[in-house]
């Protein structure tokens, strides 16, 4: 699938189908920073880009997620850039049988999401990620081994497994595929397709998600800023 709202996942989410968690207008946005950092600006212009860097909290790090490195707002430092790649699954594998139970997360996981999330660091994670949608896990004897869900959607028809994650030792246990198996069932049945971000370097995971019918579609760069103080 080719288009706009993939090209620039951060500012279609936040101008479309997840405005509400939008702060900004049409010259910037972020998204409420209890979600997370993701930002965006309308384009490279002085005003969008000054725009950008006024949302920013002081000490706050914003992530920009866009086909090329993104220029650095005013009043603001270059913390680091990373090589992405952004991936669709227009052939999602359903579950498989002898797939885990997937128990499906709320509010009294949260503590426990938190945790797996901080320890192992699938992508950027606030006190409100796990509202962006559903998400599952995976327990043993109560602990809950490793999770997945979902962050973004750009688009009527487009979302984003995220938040991949297992504790060191449950991992080769393939609990990783069975969640993501399960996320996508859940984006199948409302019609949704699936996509997600990967590290470029990181080519375990990226044979993983290609084992689960992912393809590459495109590279992205993310762009981590910050304001000066």
């Amino acid at each position: 699938m080719t288009g706009a709202p993939l090209d620039r996942p951060v500012w279609s989410m936040l101008t479309g189908p997840q405005a509400a968690l939008a702060r900004g207008d049409d010259l910037a946005v972020r998204i409420d920073p209890g979600f997370g950092p993701f930002a965006a600006a309308r384009d490279a212009s002085v005003k969008a880009l000054a725009a950008l860097g006024n949302l920013a909290l002081a000490g706050e790090d914003l992530w920009l997620i866009e086909r090329e490195e993104w220029p650095v707002p005013p009043g603001m430092e270059l913390l680091r850039t990373a090589r992405l790649v952004q991936m669709m699954a227009d052939n999602p594998m359903p579950p498989q049988p002898g797939d885990a139970t997937c128990d499906l997360l709320g509010e009294a996981d949260a503590a426990e999401m938190t945790a797996l999330a901080l320890a192992t660091k699938p992508g950027p994670w606030g006190e409100k990620t796990r509202r962006y949608g559903q998400f599952y896990g995976i327990r043993d004897g109560g602990k809950l081994a490793a999770m997945a869900g979902e962050r973004m959607r750009p688009a009527p028809g487009l979302a984003e497994v995220s938040a991949v994650c297992t504790w060191p030792d449950y991992r080769g246990q393939g609990l990783a595929g069975q969640l993501i198996r399960r996320v996508m069932a859940g984006f199948t049945a409302r019609g949704d397709l699936p996509f997600l971000h990967s590290y470029a370097e990181n080519a375990k995971a990226i044979g993983l998600y290609q084992s689960l019918g992912f393809e590459i579609r495109c590279e992205m760069v993310v762009t981590v800023v910050r304001r000066v103080e």
